[in-house]
């Protein structure tokens, strides 16, 4: 097929400027279409959106003025330059018609190199402006993108500001607890052995005076000594568990706030999902809105991996808490929710076939997501919560540290009613 220089419809209804304009502009490789009234032509306008319009002042019934006002007021034709074809030499009636939107006029009787002239540089003109057009809509769709990453980048400097600073706090709150559990644990352990020190005395005592004074026996019943020597291994038993757990709370809290220089360090997976766990166990217990949310967890054999210890910390804080709102809201909705099934979460860890990789299960007992809700789940700025709630940044920062940061991948897999669980592979060596 012969390429064209463009294509232009002529409506006039004189068979000899048709005619004539029709053997220049095809001797000059236009495409060209016909029509000899205003209303049909305003038809094949619409239809065929030529690149040009040449229209004819003078027609019976609809006249060119009258024709061009519809065809500027179209959405489709609007944009289409007219030329008005006249042998009216008053000005008004110029002015008139360009005010209508025409572009230009022809005189006649025409002059071949003038329409040309004129014709050529008003499609020009068009393919010109419609490129600028582009430009234009396609510089500012990038400026939009480039200004919605810019405001993601925003907000997830924000949130990593946030995280920095909250370890920050953690990391002083573990070292002001060490500094006095450390002074608890030893004068316990001392206060332990005192007492088992003074029962002992007692003991002698008792051998030596089997019959005490009366005021010595008095002291006996009001201390109820049988009672002390029974309850107090408990009392200590009781206060080296509370110890113990304030411990692991501060190991925890430590391991959570750990920070990341620019390198990969050795990482022992498991202890950040547990510190995970032991920050979050008090939204795990019992509420007036559920049972308490049991986690299970099923340990694989694994070894040390190359990662960012604090980013990953990240992670499994992100995806357990959402674990638990998910199922705080599915109780919330239906309060018979499932009565005979525990709420619960399991982690599960093993490594990849290829023996490359630790992959990390986490499912939880929820409500499920919808397809849609699962496709958009790692988007910047999307959430389901409620405003105040969600920020639509912890999963989308978790999409950004498992596959930028690690190399890795994450998978979602939910359905409505069974919950949803999240896989992440994560390279053993980086």
């Amino acid at each position: 097929m012969t390429k064209t220089n463009g294509t232009i419809l002529i409506i006039d209804d004189n068979p000899t400027n048709l005619e004539v304009l029709y053997e220049t502009l095809v001797t000059a490789k236009y495409e060209i279409l016909v029509q000899m009234s205003g209303e049909e032509g305003i038809e094949i306008a619409i239809q065929q959106q030529p690149d040009l319009i040449l229209l004819d002042v003078m027609m019976p019934g609809m006249d060119g003025f009258e024709t061009c006002r519809r065809l500027q007021a179209n959405a489709i034709t609007q944009s289409i330059p007219i030329i008005f074809m006249t042998a009216l030499t008053d000005s008004e009636d110029k002015i008139k018609g360009l005010s209508l939107g025409a572009v230009d006029y022809i005189t006649k009787p025409f002059r071949q190199k003038e329409v040309l002239a004129r014709v050529n540089i008003h499609i020009k003109l068009k393919r010109t402006t419609h490129e600028l057009e582009q430009r234009v809509e396609e510089r500012t769709q990038e400026l939009s993108q480039t200004l919605h990453s810019l405001k993601q980048m925003q907000l997830q400097l924000v949130q990593n500001e946030k995280m920095s600073a909250l370890g920050q706090l953690v990391a002083g709150v573990a070292h002001e607890i060490n500094n006095p559990m450390g002074c608890i644990n030893g004068n316990f352990v001392l206060m332990e052995d005192s007492v088992k020190d003074l029962f002992q005395v007692i003991d002698c005592y008792q051998k030596e005076l089997p019959q005490p004074s009366v005021c010595l026996q008095e002291c006996i019943e009001a201390v109820d000594l049988d009672y002390l020597r029974l309850d107090l291994p408990k009392m200590f038993e009781s206060m080296h568990t509370a110890i113990s757990r304030i411990k692991d709370i501060s190991n925890s809290l430590r391991t959570f706030s750990r920070a990341d220089n620019n390198k990969y360090v050795l990482f022992n997976i498991h202890e950040a999902i547990n510190s995970t766990i032991l920050i979050l166990k008090h939204r795990l217990k019992a509420s007036e809105s559920r049972p308490e949310i049991e986690v299970y967890k099923d340990y694989g054999q694994l070894p040390l991996i190359e990662c960012y210890p604090g980013q990953l910390n990240q992670v499994f804080m992100n995806i357990i808490a959402n674990a638990i709102d998910a199922i705080d809201e599915a109780n919330l909705q239906h309060k018979n929710y499932n009565n005979n099934q525990k709420n619960y979460i399991y982690i599960k860890t093993t490594i990849t076939e290829n023996q490359k990789s630790v992959l990390i299960s986490i499912k939880d007992s929820g409500f499920g997501i919808n397809q849609k809700i699962k496709n958009q789940i790692f988007e910047h700025l999307f959430t389901t919560k409620e405003v105040g709630k969600g920020t639509g940044l912890g999963l989308a920062i978790v999409h950004q540290i498992i596959i930028e940061k690690h190399h890795g991948s994450i998978e979602v897999n939910s359905e409505i009613g069974q919950g949803t669980e999240f896989l992440i592979t994560i390279p053993i060596h980086q």
